[in-house]
């Protein structure tokens, strides 16, 4: 597989016409066990090697100076295969690593990428976050999803931090993200998770608790900058803290124990409201719980309560919302 012509549909050329330096190399979904019969260019700058069967690490990628992002997604390696890039000082000016859907048991020693920015090791067996202190505190996209991590712990430094990603893992307790005052999306669906504490956090725009263990959805209520929240499959019996969430444009809180829509009466933003299957028995008053939002509200989701089965049911819905695009699956022109 040689790439050492600019026409080879491997490579990008950047956008000056005149120049001939090869700067990408898209090599995935080869199926590839080593990479001896790849060439690489000095003056790459980004290396794709998802979706292959690679297990170890190829040296000449260590003399890349110019390499900014590397994605070593869906591969075979384990912790070992992968332990040399720690050594790499050349491509130490790297922005972007992704290590997701391998077979990692810890985080990589990452350490020398002073500059790093978007780090991505879900997907892997990883058992703790010990490791992520000797990150940069340049961070500002961190993936940690569906592994085996039972604490949140060693990411009080990543001040720059905007997304963190810990979906699917083992955590019971919200915990140290005290620090993170520029984290604007927190994903934490699929966890053990029984109460929400953001740990002072005012700064977040988009949080995720789906399925987890809440009975309770007070905590959010100093959260005033989000804009979508989405809490399903819990088991939440009243809706709460949502008053002073101004920005809120999304609330999911589908397959809960919600008999009563409430305290969204003052929202105006909100676009998007999912209360299926739950347990609201009726639609008296539901025009006065979302008064607020009635002009706004375009998409509504209340299938699987007893409401839905009223003759009545749609039109209500309808005249209630003028505006509204879509009920349940039933979308309108």
């Amino acid at each position: 597989m040689d790439i050492g012509t600019a026409n080879d549909p491997m490579i990008d050329t950047n956008n000056d016409e005149e120049s001939t330096l090869l700067t990408i190399l898209d090599a995935s979904s080869y199926q590839l066990h080593d990479l001896d019969s790849i060439e690489f260019p000095p003056t790459l700058t980004e290396i794709d090697l998802t979706a292959n069967r690679l297990t170890k690490l190829d040296s000449r990628i260590s003399h890349l100076s110019n390499l900014k992002k590397l994605s070593l997604r869906q591969n075979l390696f384990n912790d070992s295969g992968v332990e040399p890039i720690s050594q790499w000082n050349t491509i130490s000016g790297l922005e972007e690593l992704v290590l997701r859907d391998n077979q990692l048991k810890k985080i990589p020693d990452v350490s020398i990428f002073k500059t790093l920015l978007i780090f991505d090791v879900s997907f892997n067996e990883i058992t703790s976050m010990n490791g992520l202190s000797n990150a940069s505190s340049t961070l500002k996209e961190l993936y940690v999803s569906k592994n085996e991590v039972p604490k949140i712990e060693e990411i009080e430094h990543f001040h720059e931090l905007q997304i963190l990603e810990l979906g699917s893992n083992r955590l019971r307790v919200i915990e140290n993200l005290q620090n993170l005052t520029k984290l604007q999306e927190l994903w934490l669906g699929r966890n053990r998770i029984k109460t929400i504490d953001l740990c002072g956090l005012k700064c977040i725009k988009k949080l995720s608790l789906q399925s987890n263990r809440l009975t309770s959805m007070k905590g959010l209520e100093e959260c005033i900058a989000l804009e979508e929240v989405y809490l399903s499959h819990n088991g939440i019996t009243k809706m709460e803290g949502l008053s002073t969430l101004a920005n809120l444009r999304v609330l999911d809180v589908s397959s809960n124990k919600l008999s009563a829509i409430e305290d969204i009466e003052k929202l105006t933003c909100l676009e998007d409201l999912w209360f299926n299957d739950n347990q609201l028995a009726s639609l008296d008053g539901i025009a006065e719980a979302v008064s607020g939002s009635r002009q706004k509200l375009t998409t509504i989701y209340l299938e699987h309560n007893p409401c839905a089965k009223l003759s009545d049911y749609l039109t209500t819905l309808r005249q209630i919302f003028p505006n509204i695009e879509q009920i349940d699956s039933e979308v309108f022109a």
